[in-house]
C-alpha cells in the first residue's frame, strides 16, 4: 500500500491541491484497517513525502510559497518572481453597494471583482477586490482577468495598510480552494492609497494556511540600541499557520 501511495504522490495523481484522501477513504480503497493506513502514512512521512496538519489531514509535503511584506506588489508578480506558473479565474465582476469596510474607504458604490488565483494548476488564494467607482468605470471583466489592478489603474499605488490574521475557512472558500470547511486560512486585508492620499482599492485575500508564508526583513529603528537588536544575521519574521 505504501508503494502504491508513493507512486500516486510522485506522479501527481493523488490528492486534491496537495490534500490526500482521508485515512478512512484510503483504508476502504485498499481494504485495510486505519492502523495499517496510519503505518503506511507514517512511513511516507519519514521519507519526507507527506505531512499532516490539524484541520487539513494528510497532504503531500511541500514548501509554502513565501510572500514579501517589504514591497507593494501584486500576488502575480511575487509568484512569477518565485518561478511559479500563475493564472487567475474571475468569479465575480460588477458594480455593487460597497460593504461597510470598503464603503468607509471608497464610498457607497464600488467595482467588486472576485477571483481565484491558481498556482501550478492548483487553487492558491481567493481574492475579492473593491475598486473606487471612478477608477473602475472603464474596466471590463476581460481587463481584470488579464492584469492586476496595479497595472490597470491610471495611477500607480503609493502605499498600503495591511493586516494579516488567521480564520477558519468558510463554505465558499472551501469549495473554491479545495480544502476542508473550517480548516486554517491566512486572511490578508489591505487598503491601497494613491499619491493624493485617497483610497483606491480595498481587498481581502484568503490563503489555505499550508500554502504560503509572509516574510519581512526587520531593520532597527533609530531608537533601538545595539543590545536590543540581534544584528543583520537575526531571524526573519515568518507568519506561518501551523494548523
Amino acid at each position: 500500500m505504501a508503494d502504491s501511495l508513493r507512486n500516486d504522490i510522485e506522479s501527481g495523481a493523488d490528492g486534491d491541491g496537495g490534500l490526500l484522501p482521508s485515512e478512512a477513504a484510503i483504508g476502504s480503497r485498499f481494504g485495510v484497517s486505519r492502523v495499517t493506513v496510519r503505518k503506511a502514512l507514517e512511513l511516507l512521512r519519514s521519507e519526507g513525502l507527506v505531512e499532516s496538519r490539524q484541520g487539513l489531514g494528510w497532504m503531500v509535503a511541500t514548501e509554502p510559497i513565501p510572500q514579501s511584506l517589504d514591497a507593494l506588489v501584486s500576488i502575480e508578480r511575487q509568484l512569477t518572481d518565485s518561478g511559479r506558473v500563475s493564472a487567475r479565474e474571475i468569479t465575480d465582476f460588477g458594480f455593487v453597494d460597497a460593504p461597510p469596510r470598503a464603503a468607509e474607504a471608497l464610498g457607497p458604490r464600488v467595482l467588486e471583482v472576485g477571483r481565484v488565483n491558481v498556482v501550478d494548476g492548483q487553487p492558491f488564494a481567493r481574492v475579492v477586490v473593491w475598486c473606487r467607482e471612478d477608477l473602475g468605470a472603464d474596466l471590463s471583466r476581460a481587463d481584470v482577468a488579464r492584469s492586476s489592478f496595479h497595472d490597470l489603474l491610471p495611477e500607480r499605488p503609493d502605499r498600503a495598510v495591511q493586516t494579516i490574521g488567521a480564520e477558519a475557512t468558510t463554505d465558499v472558500d472551501a469549495e473554491l480552494l479545495g480544502v476542508p470547511v473550517a480548516s486554517p486560512a491566512l486572511v490578508v486585508r489591505r487598503t491601497t492609497f494613491g499619491s493624493d492620499g485617497r483610497a483606491m482599492l480595498v481587498s481581502e485575500h484568503r490563503f489555505p494556511g499550508h500554502l504560503t508564508e509572509f516574510v519581512a526583513e526587520l531593520t532597527p529603528s533609530p531608537s533601538t540600541s545595539a543590545s536590543e537588536w540581534p544584528g543583520a544575521d537575526g531571524p526573519e519574521l515568518r507568519l506561518v499557520d501551523q494548523g
